[in-house]
């Protein structure tokens, strides 16, 4: 952690809204005027995308499940060293994976290839982190370590999968079935290595949809935010205005001492509510630092 440099982390698995959850963030900095750098957790993966098909047919012979998920296919080891470059000198490396032809297009490449590294620009006020693991704690690395703020968005498992199923097919053209069995083989995975980091996290956004999403396989849309309900979790709750809260926002209420539950349309104004002061607060001790 640095108080001089700080780092944002919004973690979360595939399909859970993360992306979503950017463009937030992204409103707050431009309406308070913070600089931020940006990497995306794609960015470290270990392979492209015609390297992991290979990669994951030869551990289907061995027997063995490999996803994005888990250590094998990361290089979390990267992650955490470039989260502690930035913490101690303002700047770190990263490089964008390219999802689509639209995105490949604009670079000159194949989709499903990495762009070249780059440094981040010189002189932002903080590090900005969106993707699967920035919170990821093993044996080898403890990426959370260097992260001033944990953000968390974790929907019931269902509408996950819902959104990664309409997303996948829709946007990244891939097949029902091939996303169906991305989910099956990531799921070891996604118990050690995804589900931990939700207990690092200093605050939790989960979406919890209120129509039937019993069988996401099938489900012929994803539930809107009207037909959800957000609960937000603090993992420590001193210092949050819960009354504020529940003045400001409509219909929340709280569910346990540190739990408020907001409707889902509401799930913005909420991020925007809690997380501006904490964005500030970071910016203060950041001017308090570089003044000494």
């Amino acid at each position: 952690m640095s108080k001089k440099h700080p780092i944002i982390v919004v973690t979360g698995s595939s399909g859970a809204g993360t992306t979503t959850v950017k463009s937030t963030f992204d409103a707050i900095f431009r309406r308070e005027g913070v600089s931020a750098a940006v990497i995306e957790g794609d960015a470290f993966h270990r392979y492209t995308r015609a390297e992991m098909k290979l990669r994951v047919a030869e551990h289907e012979q061995r027997g063995h499940d490999l996803s994005h998920f888990g250590p094998d296919a990361n290089e979390w080891a990267e992650l955490e060293q470039q989260f502690r470059a930035y913490g101690e000198t303002g700047c770190c490396k990263t490089r964008l994976y390219l999802h689509n032809d639209d995105e490949a297009r604009e670079h000159g490449q194949d989709a499903g290839t990495f762009t070249p590294w780059q440094d981040t620009p010189a002189g932002t006020d903080l590090l900005f982190y969106e993707g699967l693991h920035g919170c990821v704690k093993t044996d080898a690395v403890d990426v959370g370590r260097y992260v001033d703020l944990k953000i968390g968005v974790v929907p019931i498992i269902n509408l996950e999968w819902i959104q990664k199923i309409h997303r996948d097919t829709k946007f990244r053209g891939y097949s029902k079935e091939a996303v169906s069995d991305t989910i099956l083989r990531r799921m070891s995975d996604y118990v050690h290595y995804i589900c931990p980091q939700f207990a690092e996290t200093d605050i939790n956004f989960q979406r919890v949809p209120v129509v039937d999403t019993s069988n996401p396989f099938i489900a012929r849309d994803v539930p809107t935010a009207g037909e959800s309900m957000t609960v937000i979790r603090f993992r420590n709750p001193r210092g949050i205005d819960f009354p504020y809260l529940l003045s400001m926002i409509h219909d929340s209420f709280m569910s346990r001492a540190n739990t408020i539950v907001v409707p889902g349309g509401k799930m913005d104004l909420a991020m925007q509510l809690i997380l501006t002061p904490m964005i500030l607060r970071l910016m203060e001790m950041r001017r308090a630092q570089l003044h000494k």
